[in-house]
């Protein structure tokens, strides 16, 4: 099982949202993280199809994008995905078993048994209007299992989300990675720390990193510092360096930040993590200042 994407690019007049990525995806569970505006959902939507590159091309073992063959083994959950209010939730995934070709026999039976998945068998006959946000996000992971498939794409699919229902998402989206290639892209770090074997890092529609967990984060090792200051201090760390964390106590300022080398004489290293390297590339330097 194999999704390679060869140099893929998107341009739009004078922007280019997708820089001439290229990479090869297996069975398992890949974050990808990047601010908005990196690319992460036009690389998203080339993948699925539904937006064509300038160049490049998107196959699965051998099958190319455009192909029928294709769309039978993908499944995706966009950001805001679309259902009808009035419908239950048995209702609408037998609606959209339908137009994906199931007979209505089997729609039935394949709509149960994701309801089943998704812990959602209890709340069948009820309408998606009184669904709560995870509830929902649910609901759209399993639509988009219906046809069983291969390639799994899910566009911030934990957005919104309470920490209960997150965690339980993120349970079910490793539970989905077994067997097949799932793609989640996000903004919430923890997810990704928590659950993809893989990360993947965007940036001005670049590729710029790709590994596990543990590779990715050994870019900034020896470059987290923590340490408690006057209140001056602090301010001018703010204006000269991304900021991971600050906290005002009764006489210091406790600060968390990102820096080549120690700028200051009582700062420690610390041990860092996905969110200090996130926060490297993506914190705008004097915001918390």
């Amino acid at each position: 099982m194999e999704l390679t994407i060869d140099r893929l690019t998107k341009q739009y007049q004078n922007k280019i949202a997708v820089d001439r990525i290229s990479l090869t995806l297996t069975r398992g569970v890949y974050g990808l993280l990047g601010a908005n505006g990196a690319g992460k959902t036009t690389l998203m939507r080339m993948m699925c199809g539904i937006l064509r590159p300038t160049s490049g091309e998107v196959k699965f073992n051998g099958i190319d994008v455009n192909h029928e063959d294709y769309r039978d083994v993908l499944g995706y959950l966009p950001q805001y995905f679309g259902y009808y209010p009035e419908f239950t939730a048995m209702e609408f995934l037998c609606y959209m078993a339908s137009l994906k070709g199931l007979p209505k026999q089997r729609a039935k039976e394949k709509s149960t048994e994701l309801l089943e998945l998704v812990s959602l068998f209890d709340m069948a006959k009820r309408k998606i209007k009184t669904f709560s946000g995870g509830m929902k996000q649910r609901l759209g992971i399993a639509q988009a299992m219906l046809n069983n498939p291969k390639i799994l794409i899910l566009d911030e699919p934990t957005a919104g989300l309470d920490p209960k229902e997150r965690v339980r998402f993120r349970n079910l989206i490793s539970q989905l990675g077994i067997d097949r290639i799932v793609l989640l892209s996000t903004h919430i770090v923890t997810d990704i720390e928590n659950i993809a074997e893989t990360i993947l890092i965007m940036k001005d529609g670049q590729l710029i990193h790709k590994g596990s967990l543990e590779d990715i984060i050994k870019i900034i090792e020896g470059k987290v510092f923590e340490c408690s200051v006057d209140s001056k201090t602090a301010k001018k760390l703010s204006n000269l360096y991304p900021i991971i964390n600050l906290r005002e106590g009764k006489d210091k300022t406790f600060i968390r930040f990102v820096c080549d080398e120690n700028p200051c004489e009582n700062a420690i290293s610390v041990r860092a993590t996905l969110e200090d390297l996130y926060l490297y590339y993506f914190s705008e330097v004097g915001e918390n200042a």
